[in-house]
């Protein structure tokens, strides 16, 4: 090969080699790369999974959770959640998420949901997030980019803006939505 052949391969090797390298932030903010494709940086948890769990990640990888009595190579506690995975849930499922802003995040049986979009900085002003939920019943503890307003949930119904609240979305199998937001109350002592 020729010194010009031998330099263009070296580039293109340069080039593909530093997109698969994960960023260092616990955030994924390039905005200009399409919602469906892979971003190596880990946006959020696992915290609990009961019964069967199918967490898709945007390059193809399925993961299935069947607990308790997992096996090797199940998802467990402490797995991570990426921007792009689609998570659903069986007959008997239920998952519980941490994400990296604070977010708490319950699926109960029988949902589908995506992570469309996560972008978090603790030192940043250009946070967001958009879920997309539609099939099931999910309820959250909204974390720090709420108290922005750049917290966007999905439905079949439209997108609701969250604002910092502990909101309940059931999703049934019409497609009708009902939002509710949960009320902490409180007990006034005797």
């Amino acid at each position: 090969m020729n010194a010009r052949a031998i330099a263009l391969l070296l580039a293109g090797l340069c080039v593909v080699t530093s997109g698969l390298l994960p960023r260092p932030a616990f955030s994924q903010s390039d905005s200009a790369q399409p919602s469906g494709a892979f971003d190596a940086t880990p946006v959020g948890k696992v915290m609990t999974a009961t019964g069967v769990v199918h967490i898709e990640h945007a390059a193809g990888v399925v993961v299935q959770v069947t607990a308790p009595g997992s096996r090797a190579g199940d998802t467990k506690p402490g797995d991570l959640i990426y921007r792009g995975d689609l998570i659903r849930t069986g007959t008997d499922g239920a998952l519980g998420i941490t994400f990296a802003d604070g977010t708490s995040f319950n699926v109960t049986s029988n949902a589908r949901m995506e992570v469309n979009e996560f972008v978090y900085d603790p030192n940043g002003h250009s946070n967001s997030t958009l879920l997309t939920l539609s099939k099931g019943t999910f309820t959250w503890i909204a974390g720090e980019i709420a108290h922005t307003g750049h917290m966007k949930v999905d439905t079949p119904a439209g997108v609701v803006g969250i604002r910092g609240t502990a909101p309940r979305v059931e999703i049934l199998n019409d497609g009708s939505v009902k939002f509710s937001t949960l009320i902490e109350k409180k007990v006034e002592p005797k």
